[in-house]
């Protein structure tokens, strides 16, 4: 009982220590309105979209300045911002995942 009560305690310690600060505000909202701020406030496009394992449209936005950012519409037609950044570059011939992207 001692050592499952000590490996449960690590596992959140680790978990607190391991994730990201921001992951405690996710941003989520009706989808129209989280495009339209995209594309008006940051010139982002759709680049790129794909379906998770549990059914929900991920979509990548990205602008010519850089910025991006991955969003997922769950099936129940929640959006949410999974992460947002600077310095996108598009790679134009695709890479194996041992190679170097530059």
């Amino acid at each position: 009982m001692k050592s499952s009560t000590v490996f449960l305690g690590g596992l959140v310690i680790a978990s607190a220590l391991f994730s990201p600060a921001g992951a405690q505000q996710t941003v989520c909202g009706d989808r129209n309105e989280i495009v339209s701020r995209l594309e008006q406030g940051y010139q982002e496009q759709t680049t790129g979209v794909g379906l998770s394992a549990t059914g929900g449209l991920v979509e990548l936005y990205t602008s010519e300045k850089g910025t991006w950012t991955l969003m997922l519409t769950q099936p129940n037609g929640v959006t949410c911002l999974i992460a947002a950044g600077d310095n996108w570059e598009h790679v134009d011939s695709p890479k194996s995942a041992s190679q170097p992207v530059y």
